[in-house]
């Protein structure tokens, strides 16, 4: 496995641009990706559109068709009927859920398609030709050390985690091997979907339940969003850390402004999903196919490096 920095992986980008277009065959790429559900996956499609239209205009020989899905029944639907309308030579996914869509998926490769998969990983890896995420162990594990030494190396933590996926155990893992061992006690972990309504109620839920909590990590900033304001409306004094993950503008620009409560973040961009399509298409322009894992690094988002972070005029 090859992990680098988000800078590093737009070579692939530069690469595929500066190839010579090749006289080829129609070559068709397939995405498949969640609707935007919330705003982390609103950044996906809005990056997988871009890709899409890219490389249409710039390379004739390739077409990139994107498939929006709202549940995994419909992104299995979605492959399904993509596979009976036309020849697939590769397809981009980011799996709403990953049990569901790994025996879908293997049916696309057995048809001869390339698989490159993006974020949420499928039960069977050896399914995948090319796989580009974040370092989501990571994400659980830098975001845990920040929170054991902020609190001194004991308190009691409310988590809340997103829908069952990979990436999600992945994040869950990270941070539980920091604090295991520690005098920091988990409180309970429960899902919120990824989703700001549902951390609200879950966050209420918490706040009813538990006495007292010294710090809450939703492992994504649309949950984050929804637990801060299930805080603030409870008037609670006693949270003393509420952390995220992925990104998100408002919550790095919380970090920006020195919020007491979001001091820090961990990135995790939105933006992966074009350069998987990126390096999907480069095979199809004169390259030979890039294969294996790439990892993108998970560094702590702090005030003094958060403004390398933040784009207001992003979609996320």
């Amino acid at each position: 496995m090859i992990k680098i920095k988000s800078l590093a992986i737009m070579g692939a980008i530069v690469a595929l641009a500066a190839a010579p277009a090749f006289a080829q065959d129609k070559k068709t790429i397939a995405v498949s990706i969640p609707a935007a559900d919330h705003g982390w996956t609103a950044g996906v499609v809005y990056h997988a559109k871009a890709a899409a239209d890219e490389i249409k205009k710039a390379f004739p020989n390739i077409d990139v068709i994107v498939k929006t899905s709202p549940s995994a029944e419909a992104q299995v639907s979605a492959l399904e009927d993509l596979s009976a309308s036309r020849h697939i030579d590769a397809l981009v996914i980011l799996p709403y859920s990953s049990q569901e869509l790994t025996e879908p998926v293997k049916a696309v490769k057995k048809a001869g398609a390339f698989i490159t998969i993006v974020d949420r990983g499928l039960t069977d890896p050896t399914v995948q030709d090319l796989y580009v995420a974040g370092d989501n162990i990571a994400v659980g594990a830098n975001t845990a050390k920040f929170m054991v030494q902020k609190l001194g190396g004991k308190g009691d933590v409310v988590v809340m985690r997103g829908i069952p996926t990979v990436i999600d155990d992945e994040r869950i893992k990270g941070f539980q091997d920091v604090v295991k061992g520690t005098g920091v006690k988990v409180l309970d972990i429960q899902y919120a979907n990824w989703n700001s309504d549902d951390a609200f109620k879950l966050m209420q839920d918490y706040l009813a339940k538990f006495p007292h909590i010294d710090a809450v990590w939703a492992n994504d900033d649309d949950m984050l969003m929804g637990a801060l304001e299930a805080i603030k409306q409870s008037g609670r004094t006693d949270i003393k850390l509420a952390l995220g993950g992925n990104g998100m503008k408002e919550v790095v620009k919380k970090v920006i402004d020195g919020d007491a409560l979001t001091p820090i973040e961990t990135p995790y961009p939105p933006s992966m999903i074009k350069t998987a399509i990126y390096m999907t298409a480069a095979q199809f322009n004169g390259q030979a196919p890039i294969r294996g894992a790439l990892k993108l690094d998970a560094p702590l988002i702090t005030k003094d490096n958060a403004k390398e972070f933040y784009f207001p005029d992003s979609p996320f």
